[in-house]
C-alpha cells in the first residue's frame, strides 16, 4: 500500500509508481488550457488512472521558467472543485495538489487531497511544513534556485543577460539543499516516511547539469527518502533528443520516456508524467531488465 488513510501517506519505494499530470491553468508550458471544465479534469482523471496512473497531480498555477505568480484565491478558484470531483469520482487514487502557498493546500486537502507538492521546498510559504504534519499529508519537496517569474529555461542559460545556473557541483549542492528542507520538515513535524525528494530537473540548471543529476540520483538518494522524477517534457529533453527549443512539448514523448527509463535505472521510483500509458509500459520494460 501506498497510504493508509488513518495512520497518514507513507510511500512505498519497492514499486515504480506514476504520478499523472492535471493542470488547471492556462499558462502552463504544455498543456495550458486543455482542461477547461470540471467534467474535463474527471474526464482526463479517469483515462490516467486506467492507463496506470497510481496518483495525480493536480495545479492551478503554472512553475514553468517565467510564469506570472497566480495569487491564492485564484488557485483555489481553480483546483479545489475539480480535486472534489476526482476524489468523489475516483476515491481510491491518491490526489497531490501542486502549490507552494498552505491556504491553497489547506484547501485542497479539505476537498480531498492527500499530498502537497511544494516545488519551493516548503521556503515561500514555511507554514506549510506545519500544515503537511497536522493534516498527516504527504509531501513533496523539490529543489529550485528561484521562483518561476525570475528563471528561464535550461537551454537558455549562459546566454545573454540570463540568470545564472546553479554554480559548482550541481548534484553536491541540490542534495544539500535537500538534505536542509527534508530536515526542515522533519523538524515541524512531518514523518520521514511521508516525504519524496524532487532534484527539481529543470529548474535552474543547464542542459547538462541536468543529466548530471540524473546520474547522481544514488547520492540524493543516500538522504533516505525515494526520489520524483519530474522531467516530463521539459525543454533540456528538447535538447538532448535533437529537437529545436521551441519544438512542442507535446513533440517531447520520446525523450521523454527514454530519460525515464534512465531515472529509473538510477534509482528514482517515482515519476510525474503527462502521458501515463506509455510511461507505464516504458517503466514495465525497465522493471524486466532489472529483474533479468
Amino acid at each position: 500500500m501506498v497510504w493508509t488513510p488513518r495512520a497518514g501517506l507513507r510511500w512505498d519505494p519497492s514499486c515504480r509508481w506514476i504520478l499523472g499530470i492535471l493542470n488547471l491553468t492556462p499558462d502552463s508550458f504544455s498543456d495550458g488550457g486543455d482542461l477547461p471544465t470540471v467534467a474535463a479534469a474527471v474526464e482526463a482523471a479517469r483515462a490516467m488512472v486506467v492507463q496506470g496512473a497510481d496518483g495525480l497531480d493536480i495545479g492551478g498555477e503554472s512553475t514553468r521558467p517565467g510564469a506570472a505568480r497566480i495569487p491564492a484565491d485564484e488557485q483555489i478558484r481553480r483546483v479545489v472543485p475539480a480535486i472534489a470531483a476526482v476524489r468523489a469520482a475516483l476515491p481510491g487514487v491518491v490526489l497531490s495538489i501542486d502549490t507552494t502557498l498552505a491556504a491553497v493546500a489547506g484547501a485542497a486537502l479539505d476537498a480531498g487531497a492527500d499530498v502537497i507538492n511544494d516545488v519551493s521546498g516548503g521556503r515561500e510559504d514555511a507554514s506549510i511544513l506545519s500544515l503537511a504534519a497536522e493534516r498527516r499529508a504527504g509531501l513533496i519537496l523539490m529543489h529550485r534556485l528561484r521562483p518561476p517569474e525570475q528563471d528561464v529555461y535550461s537551454t537558455s542559460y549562459g546566454s545573454g543577460s540570463a540568470p545564472q545556473p546553479v554554480a559548482g557541483d550541481v548534484a553536491g549542492t541540490v542534495r544539500a539543499e535537500l538534505a536542509a528542507m527534508f530536515a526542515a520538515a522533519t523538524a515541524a513535524g512531518v514523518m520521514p516516511e511521508a516525504i519524496l525528494l524532487d532534484p527539481g530537473l529543470g529548474f535552474g540548471k543547464t542542459v547538462s547539469q541536468n543529466l548530471g543529476l540524473i546520474e547522481a540520483t544514488a547520492a540524493i538518494q543516500s538522504l533516505g527518502r525515494p526520489i520524483l522524477s519530474a522531467l516530463s517534457r521539459k525543454s533540456f529533453v528538447a535538447a538532448v533528443s535533437g529537437l529545436p527549443p521551441e519544438s512542442a512539448p507535446r513533440d517531447r514523448a520520446a525523450g521523454t520516456l527514454a530519460l525515464t527509463v534512465l531515472h529509473d535505472l538510477r534509482g528514482a521510483r517515482f515519476f510525474r508524467v503527462h502521458e501515463v500509458g506509455p510511461c507505464r509500459q516504458a517503466l514495465n520494460v525497465a522493471q524486466a531488465l532489472a529483474g533479468a
